[in-house]
């Protein structure tokens, strides 16, 4: 078991730093179109202009806020701003699919569908997030989450890399919400703290 536990460290080392140390984050697909999350979300408000909100078909108003730039807009869409929640209200949005819903908008129904967000704002590190959030649960294992530092409860969680750990932890898995329940946590972040958990695994989790 020792030997087992050694060799499995030797393996997640090398990926994980190399994971830390990557200051890029590329997105995965998003699976529902901007149209579709304009339809079942954004409309709420933005059909009538609700609490200010820009109606959509407006294409005055759009342009002047996109005129501050796409990733200024989407990175409001995703931490929220004024009377906007984080990710519409949504938390199990992905940011790609927040961006494909504010281009949608932008453009009157006519923007093709990026695979990459616009914006994916981390103001918070990965480390920040764990102490913050994910250590809520994870430091003991609340609810059957994987303990930070448990290498055999981790092993199979990582079989496929970290991104399906990623994409679990931005829409939400068995009894943990979407985004550890801070819909103001960008998909970056969510990756960020990840990656610091997956670090922990050579040595004594931090408190």
């Amino acid at each position: 078991m020792l030997n087992e536990k050694i060799g499995l460290l030797g393996r997640l080392l090398p990926l994980a730093a190399a994971l830390l140390s990557s200051s890029s984050f590329s997105a995965h697909a998003a699976d529902r179109s901007g149209k579709e999350v304009v339809d079942s979300v954004c409309i709420a408000c933005h059909a009538s202009g609700k609490d200010g909100a820009p109606k959509i078909g407006d294409q005055k108003v759009w342009s002047e806020r996109a005129a501050k730039g796409m990733d200024k807009l989407t990175a409001n869409a995703i931490t929220g701003v004024r009377n906007m929640p984080a990710h519409g209200g949504q938390a199990a949005l992905s940011d790609v699919e927040m961006s494909r819903a504010v281009a949608y908008m932008v453009s009157g129904g006519k923007a093709t569908d990026t695979n990459k967000a616009y914006s994916s704002p981390q103001t918070r590190t990965g480390e920040q997030v764990v102490q913050q959030r994910c250590q809520q649960c994870h430091a003991e294992g609340k609810q059957g989450a994987p303990k930070i530092g448990d290498v055999d409860a981790w092993k199979p969680r990582l079989k496929d890399g970290v991104q399906p750990l990623v994409k679990s932890a931005i829409s939400g898995h068995k009894g943990m919400p979407a985004r550890g329940g801070m819909a103001d946590l960008s998909d970056a972040e969510m990756r960020g703290a990840v990656e610091f958990i997956v670090g922990q695994l050579g040595g004594s989790a931090k408190k």
